[in-house]
């Protein structure tokens, strides 16, 4: 039967899932940061470059595609977060831009900045994008400074309708001038989103290490997979441990009261325990796959493991975070503005004829493992770049 509640609560899995998948294909960027680390000569920078080059579209269709579910599905968050905290939101769209510029015009002819200026703007990609993109998802958690009156919508004097009664679209607004850049003061929200960016490098070494057929930056990826590992496990477990002891934002199922409740997303994860395996899984599987490269000079498929385990470990955060009668955008201005399924959803006839076209999305996904098999049949190797269609 497909309630209202069901459906809620399915489309915010399927928004976790894009947000836990996109946070995998950081390793785009994880990798661009590395550039010259990874690679001791030009030949080399051009190997990691050409080599997240392959993939670099389907990190910024997922984020895309990411928005436009949330939008869809939940059009109160979109407008709350995406149009009151629009400086952060347009950090990080700007520097995904620079990336798209920056791969298409490094090695042009005529090319007046010079490669390693764009080289420069792709190493600010690597290293802005995962980490604001990990402290917007941070507010999750954290909370945001918005409010919400929806009173608005017939209590301003600003226009009238044929019955004289006051219409206006504005019912979210930023509660101070920052818009979003406030969330970055938050010590939790920079933790996570350092957790982010050092996973993104982590990922990105270990799909270099698979993906290009060269020892040398092998290699070097290899002394650096540590350099990179310890402090993203750190930090992981740091604000782990702190959202596990913090109090969280509850939803009384009843009247819609918004509550703090102490230990709140621990006993999301004992009360929905398939969550709390899901999440254990996905630590364990990035362990693996993170020391069994480390140990092994030969092992080179550490990517998969850990892509999978991010994924499932993302997975589980994120509907912990919305799940069990909680607030998934909590606000620190108003706690009864805060955001949850029910009151920021869109209609049950939206979010029922979006299930029927979401059944498609097992053909999509497939189409999109055929196209990564596809590019990704011959490893990288200096021959290639010196076709005239590399980067």
């Amino acid at each position: 039967m497909l309630t209202y509640e069901f459906l809620q609560h399915y489309w915010w899995f399927l928004v976790s899932l894009l947000g836990a998948l996109l946070v995998f294909l950081l390793f785009v960027q994880g990798a661009n940061s590395l550039i010259f680390s990874l690679g001791g000569t030009e030949e080399g920078r051009r190997l990691v470059v050409n080599s997240t080059g392959r993939k670099w579209e389907f990190t910024f269709t997922t984020l895309v595609t990411f928005g436009g579910a949330f939008f869809a599905s939940f059009p109160l968050f979109y407008s709350t977060s995406f149009g009151g905290a629009y400086w952060l939101w347009m950090l990080i769209l700007f520097t995904f831009v620079l990336q798209a510029v920056s791969y298409e015009f490094q090695n042009k002819l005529g090319n007046l900045l010079g490669t390693r200026t764009f080289q420069f703007f792709l190493i600010l990609n690597g290293i802005m994008g995962p980490l604001l993109l990990g402290g917007a998802v941070a507010t999750f958690f954290e909370g945001s400074n918005f409010l919400i009156a929806k009173d608005n919508l017939v209590a301003s004097p600003l226009a009238l309708d044929s019955q004289d009664v006051a219409l206006t679209p504005i019912i979210s607004q930023w509660a101070n001038a920052s818009h979003g850049l406030d969330a970055l003061l938050n010590p939790w929200v920079l933790i996570f989103g350092f957790a982010v960016m050092f996973l993104a490098r982590t990922l990105g070494i270990l799909y270099i290490i698979n993906n290009v057929a060269d020892e040398d930056i092998r290699s070097r990826g290899s002394v650096r997979l540590l350099g990179t590992a310890i402090p993203f496990v750190i930090l992981f477990v740091a604000y782990l441990v702190h959202l596990l002891l913090k109090e969280g934002f509850a939803v009384m199922p009843e009247s819609g009261l918004i509550v703090m409740e102490p230990y709140k997303y621990l006993h999301n994860l004992l009360t929905l325990w398939p969550l709390s395996v899901l999440l254990l899984i996905g630590v364990a599987l990035v362990l693996y796959g993170i020391i069994s490269t480390i140990l092994s000079k030969t092992y080179i498929g550490g990517i998969w493991p850990t892509g999978i385990g991010t994924v499932l470990t993302v997975l589980a955060l994120l509907l912990c975070a919305g799940w069990n009668d909680t607030a998934y955008y909590p606000s620190t201005a108003d706690l009864q503005s805060s955001l949850t399924l029910a009151n920021s959803c869109s209609s049950e006839f939206t979010l029922r004829t979006m299930f029927y076209v979401s059944l498609l999305i097992p053909f999509v996904l497939a189409y999109i493992v055929h196209a990564w098999r596809s590019i990704d049949h011959k490893k990288l190797d200096k021959q290639e770049i010196a076709t005239d269609h590399a980067y």
